[in-house]
């Protein structure tokens, strides 16, 4: 498994997560009891599924290691196995956070990403 996981949120969210020292997840998260990330290999297809156009997005990397027990891997999308976060994020894991711009064809624009 990735030791290195990745959530887009909003700059608003990552903002109160940072004043909170803790972030709690964005609305799909929280209807749906977890917190949702992604690897690297899935992190583009993610923003272009459930992001298309957004602007003022974060890319948050996590170290997975340091998830203890609440990180599960979970079969979603066509099968394949999604990091899923059952309880609140403690910025303590988080590696970096980054804006996470629009190109000009509309998507959104990575960083180089460890696997």
């Amino acid at each position: 498994m990735s030791t290195t996981i990745y959530k887009i949120c909003s700059a608003d969210r990552w903002g109160e997560a940072q004043r909170a020292g803790l972030f709690g997840g964005a609305p799909p998260d929280e209807r749906d009891g977890f917190i949702h990330f992604s690897t690297a290999a899935q992190v583009a297809e993610t923003a272009a599924k459930h992001f298309p156009g957004a602007a003022g997005q974060v890319l948050v990397a996590v170290d997975a290691r340091l998830l203890d027990g609440a990180l599960k891997w979970e079969s979603s999308r066509g099968g394949d196995l999604f990091p899923h976060l059952y309880g609140a994020l403690s910025l303590e894991a988080v590696l970096w956070a980054v804006p996470l711009p629009l190109g000009v064809d509309g998507r959104h624009v990575f960083p180089e990403l460890a696997p």
